[in-house]
């Protein structure tokens, strides 16, 4: 026996285009394997209306939430990301003569695209900033990967022996994951933890040094000698390379400011842009050290476990790694200028 009830639009076209091909119903059921009845009917439907669309789509309960209302919901979403779910219905709800209930709003506002996700975290960058970051991507826009590759890269990180389980959720689609109102701005601040400072470049991983406590000019000083002076002469013979550090106080320091100027015939020191952390690969490498230290099985009790383990992690990172990040810089470039200066998904 064929196939009965409802067919899909595409089976419905195939039953019309046999009949219209000349095949009489016994013939179209036996091709197409749909019953007699069937047949008929669906070629009724079509000589009536014109069309092959299935009317049983429309079967089934009233949507509560129609287009009109998905567009409200859009716009209550859209003017307060963090709203909850309860605030979501809460509003909705004002004015209209059928409200709805939280499970609606959710089903409605997942149709339509949107989840509660975390937001990124990005750096607040200020206007003049801004100006900066885009300056130094028009700079650097023709910089190819093999000029990357001069560079040395380096920062300060801090490890932490807790982390915080605090958690803000938003209201977004998939693709607006950088929109501004779907961020939350972090500033740089400290904390408790091991605090390290390290460096690389395409070619190598450089040391990490442990800094016992806070970093200042003098202590920079004594691992810019004793560390930056010996890996850029070493790996830039030419005197071809460059150093780059971000804008941190003790690194715009007088006594450093002087000595990258007694030393300024061996390489040169990036001239970098203020809150721009999106464009220094390096950040990656410490959250690859951040993901490894949480899935360690046996995670570090106490400052010296933890001081070993981010030594360990550091000297186990890839070639691959890190190389690929140094070759993702143009990638960057192109998003501080398409940003015009304004944050990044990196």
């Amino acid at each position: 026996m064929g196939k009965k009830g409802d067919l899909s639009n595409f089976e419905r076209g195939m039953v019309v285009g046999a009949r219209r091909a000349g095949l009489s119903i016994s013939q179209s059921a036996q091709l197409l394997g749909f019953s007699r009845t069937t047949i008929s009917r669906v070629y009724k439907e079509w000589c009536a209306k014109g069309k092959t669309s299935s009317m049983r789509q429309s079967c089934g309960r009233k949507c509560l939430v129609d287009a009109r209302g998905q567009r409200r919901m859009g716009r209550l979403i859209q003017a307060d990301r963090r709203a909850t779910l309860t605030e979501i219905t809460t509003r909705y709800n004002r004015g209209m003569q059928q409200s709805i209930c939280e499970a609606t709003t959710r089903t409605t506002s997942r149709r339509m695209g949107y989840n509660s996700r975390r937001p990124h975290r990005v750096p607040l960058i200020s206007t003049t900033n801004r100006k900066k970051r885009l300056q130094f991507a028009r700079a650097h826009q023709n910089w190819t990967v093999e000029d990357w590759k001069n560079v040395a890269w380096s920062d300060e990180s801090r490890f932490l022996l807790r982390h915080s389980n605090g958690r803000v959720r938003i209201w977004r689609k998939q693709n607006e994951n950088m929109d501004p109102s779907c961020l939350v701005t972090t500033v740089q601040a400290g904390g408790g933890g091991v605090m390290v400072w390290g460096m690389f470049s395409w070619h190598t991983l450089g040391p990490l040094v442990p800094i016992g406590h806070r970093l200042n000019a003098t202590a920079y000083l004594s691992i810019v000698s004793d560390h930056v002076h010996p890996f850029m002469t070493t790996m830039y013979p030419s005197s071809d390379g460059y150093f780059q550090q971000d804008n941190v106080p003790c690194h715009k320091a007088r006594i450093i400011s002087n000595w990258f100027l007694e030393h300024d015939n061996e390489f040169t020191v990036l001239k970098w842009p203020p809150q721009s952390p999106d464009l220094n690969p390096i950040e990656h490498l410490w959250d690859v050290v951040e993901r490894e230290l949480r899935a360690l099985d046996v995670h570090p009790t106490n400052l010296h476990q933890l001081q070993d383990a981010i030594l360990s992690i550091w000297a186990n990172i890839s070639k691959e790694c890190f190389q690929h990040l140094v070759e993702s810089m143009a990638r960057r470039i192109k998003a501080v200028l398409k940003a015009k200066g304004g944050q990044t998904p990196y």
